[in-house]
């Protein structure tokens, strides 16, 4: 042992004051830093010297500069971000979606609603009077308007929504590749042992920190070790590095295979989102992707999208069900509606185009929520007097035209005594003829020989819902809540518009009806084939309702989140987050101990002087 080796040993003790000092300064400076693991120099004796009398120490060394940091407490701080975002994105939406249907302030479609009815009510009093024509068709024009406006708007956001889709997800696979390539940065630092890339750690901590808040996926670094040495809550993985979302490789160590998001052949241009392989093989995983801010822009969007179903939009999601909720309202109000108003007797009868209506398809297995039962045509003369009534059956088979004996058209056009009067001259067929032609539009016109007699027919329906379903006789025009209008011809004339039944004066019929169509219990059938029976107000209100209660629910599971979330980030920063005030006391710690050192360094120096000294 000499003094130049005690000279060493102080030296040893100086880097590492050194060492110490500049890592406590460096938590310091990130104290601020919310993704910054605080670290902790480790030290342990140098190698002594072994001689007789014992072991001479040689000083100290640095070990590692450890990370304090805990996977566990980690995981947990993912998970409640991932639920915090997903409750904070599904409340903002959901409470935007409430303010459009402000009904519990009696506004909206429910007041509209009541106003159309209560012209009804006022128009029944005398069917003839102008300015209560001009009145309902203005207060109807106005509802309409309003189911049009409310559907538009949610379905703006359905399409921003699915704006939004696209840009988290070219987020998303921009953080997967940056974590891609700071493992190849920590596995090139960390294969010299025992070298810890820690800055590059916490930078790979904080993507998929953020990346928890985009989506749910599941991580493996390697088997977890702990080392109580160092500090009791310290846990950290090796160097393996597998990222997977929905059960599917998104990182591989170096290696990142990108979300495929497409929309191409989809008429809505609404997204689906898939995983490729390295041959190129694509796996949808739009239904899989689970929690987070995308996970909750999945549920309210809709996730099965089919570019051949629905027009190309999800067939669920929570916006889509308000969509299928009002599409179902607005149709049950035009099919109801006109199945009243095809009772009003007119010269003639003619439906909208039906595209997708074929001729000899069964009209039951169509898209028209038509049912098994009866209708009835009625005739009556110029006195306003019945003089014929024939009755229709639809079962099962039957369809609009061309299936012998058991089509609507020749069913209306066979032959029957529709007055009972053993007279073959004098029926329904003799003075009208129904044809469904080839672009889908079903008539009943009067047979040329007797135009100029003026009968007028008139349909009664007895639960089909066949009138109103075809639209033979339309107050309302269109199919869902996008096109429901008041039939263009009453908005341009509102004169006329009918009350009647029988076409004679004084004959409300028709508005009595329509004013008690209010209160009936309809059929509401919806997209997913399933029905309900309810009142045209109290289905709305069942849909506004639910409108309220999804959007509460997602205000208290945001409460609950955050509540999670701020226990869970007190814990983690109390392991891994800097104590300013403690790393004060450190710092002036190794500040002392540096000043030891340095004496160290001063009195063998002034040893080796007098040594010297004594030499010469």
């Amino acid at each position: 042992m000499s003094l130049f080796s005690t000279l060493n040993t102080g030296y040893s003790g100086l880097s590492a004051s050194e060492v110490a000092t500049a890592t406590t300064g460096h938590n310091i400076a990130n104290a601020n830093n919310d993704y910054y693991t605080r670290q902790r120099v480790v030290t342990s004796a140098a190698v002594p010297l072994h001689t007789t009398p014992g072991d001479i120490g040689t000083g100290v060394r640095v070990t590692q500069i450890a990370r304090i940091h805990d996977e566990y407490t980690y995981q947990r701080l993912k998970d409640s971000s991932n639920s915090l975002s997903y409750s904070d994105f599904s409340e903002q939406r959901l409470t935007e979606v409430a303010k459009n249907f402000p009904d519990l302030k009696n506004l909206g479609i429910a007041n509209d609603l009541t106003n159309y009815f209560n012209s009804w009510n006022n128009f029944s009093s005398n069917t003839n009077d102008g300015s209560q024509k001009i009145a309902l068709v203005q207060n109807a024009t106005t509802l309409t308007s309003r189911i049009n406006e409310s559907k538009k708007t949610l379905r703006g956001l359905q399409n921003t929504i699915n704006d939004e889709l696209k840009s988290n997800i070219i987020e998303v696979n921009q953080m997967g590749q940056q974590i891609a390539n700071i493992n190849k940065e920590i596995g090139s630092v960390e294969s010299v042992n025992p070298n810890r890339a820690n800055d590059l750690r916490d930078q790979r901590d904080k993507l998929e920190l953020t990346l928890s808040k985009m989506l749910s996926f599941s991580v493996f670094k390697g088997q977890i070790t702990s080392d109580n040495s160092i500090d009791p809550n310290m846990t950290d993985q090796g160097l393996g590095y597998h990222l997977n979302i929905s059960g599917n490789s998104f990182v591989d160590a170096t290696t990142f295979h990108p979300i495929v998001i497409d929309n191409s052949g989809n008429q809505s241009n609404y997204y689906s989102l898939y995983s490729e392989t390295q041959d190129g093989k694509q796996y949808d995983i739009t239904g899989k992707i689970q929690g987070g801010k995308i996970g909750a822009m999945l549920d309210l969007r809709g996730r099965f999208v089919d570019k051949n179903t629905n027009g190309g939009y999800p067939t669920d999601g929570l916006i889509q069900s308000y969509v299928d909720n009002l599409d179902t309202f607005a149709n049950t109000l035009i099919v109801q509606t006109n199945n009243i108003y095809a009772k009003s007797a007119s010269l003639s009868k003619q439906s909208p185009v039906h595209n997708n209506l074929k001729a000899d398809t069964p009209i039951i297995d169509s898209s028209l929520n038509t049912k098994n039962g009866t209708f009835d045509l009625v005739m009556y003369n110029n006195s306003g007097k019945e003089v014929a009534r024939k009755s229709i059956t639809i079962d099962s088979a039957t369809t609009m035209d061309g299936t012998a004996g058991n089509s609507i058209a020749e069913k209306i056009n066979s032959l029957t005594d529709d007055n009972h009067d053993n007279n073959s001259t004098n029926d329904i067929s003799n003075y009208f003829t129904a044809t469904y032609d080839a672009t889908g539009v079903f008539s009943i016109n009067p047979v040329s020989a007797h135009a100029s007699e003026n009968f007028k027919i008139s349909l009664e329906d007895k639960g089909t819902n066949f009138p109103g379903a075809i639209g033979i006789g339309q107050f309302f025009s269109g199919v869902n809540a996008s096109d429901i209008s008041v039939k263009s011809e009453l908005k341009n004339d509102p004169s006329k518009m009918q009350g009647y039944k029988a076409p004679i004066n004084g004959n409300n019929a028709v508005a009595n009806d329509m004013i008690q169509l209010q209160y009936n219990k309809l059929d509401f059938y919806r997209k997913d084939g399933s029905s309900v029976q309810e009142s045209l107000d109290g289905f709305y209100r069942f849909f506004t309702a639910s409108i309220a209660t999804d959007g509460e629910k997602a205000t208290r599971e945001k409460a609950t989140s955050k509540a999670l979330f701020n226990t869970v980030n007190t814990e983690f920063q109390s392991i891994s987050g800097v104590n300013t005030d403690q790393e004060l006391t450190n710092l002036m710690k190794f500040q002392t101990a540096y000043g030891a050192n340095a004496k160290v360094i001063t009195t063998i120096d002034q040893m080796l002087n007098t040594l010297l000294g004594i030499k010469a």
